[in-house]
């Protein structure tokens, strides 16, 4: 792969990865709550889990959706509604950080990897990245290896965004530290995870009403 497409791929994964989103908002909510270390399974799970859609998106996933709008539709409406369930369940999380119990566990602990992972399907930000990445940068002929670099960078910069973003939730704990603002502050990651996916809201509501 030519150095050209390379940084053109890393360019669009890092301002893909950092920019705000359901992921994102997952993990700045769960390194508040139960601090960078202990999320990192769920940073590992959404990027490699990423990184394994955009591989089966390239593989031919990807033309099968468009070639079925329907499909592309429903996937849409799927993601849309785990979104808000997912919204409400941080909007009701409990308002006190997880306490190691007497056995040594904890009462709450962070999404799992495979959990992160199996997000990404219902993820509307997620399958439009994939869509227009394996669109932009992935060939069908020529450099079949192109794919598979796509996918790794992926991996690597949504790691390393996401950690950044788990960090950024740890560093708030010493702010948020009564259970009023740690209430307030789930409010308000409930409501940007509704908000970030009112535009895929509003393109599902066009497309039915254009197919209607």
């Amino acid at each position: 792969m030519s150095p050209d497409v390379f940084i053109a791929i890393l360019g669009f994964a890092v301002a893909a990865s950092i920019t705000p989103g359901p992921n994102n908002l997952l993990v700045m909510t769960s390194g508040l709550n139960h601090g960078v270390a202990a999320s990192l399974r769920l940073v590992a799970g959404i990027s490699f889990g990423f990184a394994f859609m955009v591989l089966a998106v390239g593989l031919g996933l990807g033309a099968g959706i468009r070639a079925h709008p329907e499909l592309q539709t429903a996937i849409e409406a799927a993601g849309l509604c785990y979104m808000l369930w997912l919204a409400w369940k941080v909007a009701t999380a409990p308002t006190t950080f997880e306490v190691p119990t007497r056995d040594g566990k904890t009462a709450a602990r962070p999404l799992s990897a495979l959990a992160g992972a199996a997000f990404q399907w219902v993820n509307p930000k997620a399958w439009a990245i994939a869509l227009s990445a394996t669109a932009a940068f992935s060939t069908s002929g020529g450099e079949p290896s192109r794919l598979f670099w796509l996918a790794g960078i992926f991996a690597v910069v949504a790691f390393a965004a996401l950690t950044i973003w788990a960090a950024f939730g740890g560093a708030l704990r010493r702010f948020v530290d009564n259970p009023r603002a740690i209430f307030a502050f789930n409010i308000a990651m409930a409501l940007l995870l509704v908000a970030s996916a009112a535009p895929f809201a509003y393109d599902l509501a066009r497309d039915v009403l254009r197919s209607a």
